[in-house]
């Protein structure tokens, strides 16, 4: 049955039901390679996305259900920005999370960073200059198993700086 998606802005058409998981034809349709499949409970969120600028679980959200909605990956957070009207991405096309990730040496393992980087998007959406408390509250539900939440703290308040 097809369905129709707008994903990273552009108007997607995939064969899927519309109870399917978002994470599968993100992944297995559309081959988006940012979201992950972590624990598929919505507990870990490495599978997270933007639904209109707001952090979603892709794993137990149905693509059905999303329907007009704009779904925004790691791959398209850069555009995402553009169109949010903060300014395009940088010169080497990246959101201003995306380098700040990089600068401050964030992923070890990297399997948790797309969904730290869209969560990070979604609260910096909410609340433009975060107190340190503020950023980790707002990334209270992520898990980094390799312990680089100190790096992501500051790499969140870097980008925040740059977006002002």
């Amino acid at each position: 049955m097809p369905l129709t998606l707008l994903v990273n802005g552009k108007r997607r058409t995939v064969n899927a039901t519309p109870d399917t998981p978002l994470l599968y034809v993100l992944r297995d349709e559309l081959a988006l390679n940012g979201p992950m499949f972590g624990c598929g409970l919505s507990q870990c969120g490495a599978c997270a996305v933007l639904r209109n600028g707001t952090e979603i679980r892709a794993c137990v959200t149905t693509a059905g259900s999303v329907g007009e909605a704009e779904i925004t990956t790691l791959e398209g957070l850069a555009e995402y920005h553009g169109r949010g009207g903060k300014g395009a991405a940088n010169s080497a096309g990246l959101h201003p999370l995306q380098q700040a990730w990089i600068e401050e040496q964030v992923p070890q393992c990297g399997y948790c960073q797309s969904g730290m980087m869209v969560a990070a998007a979604s609260l910096l959406k909410r609340t433009p200059a975060p107190s340190t408390a503020e950023i980790k509250q707002g990334m209270n539900g992520h898990l980094c198993r390799c312990g680089t939440q100190g790096r992501i703290v500051k790499a969140i308040a870097r980008a925040a700086k740059a977006m002002a």
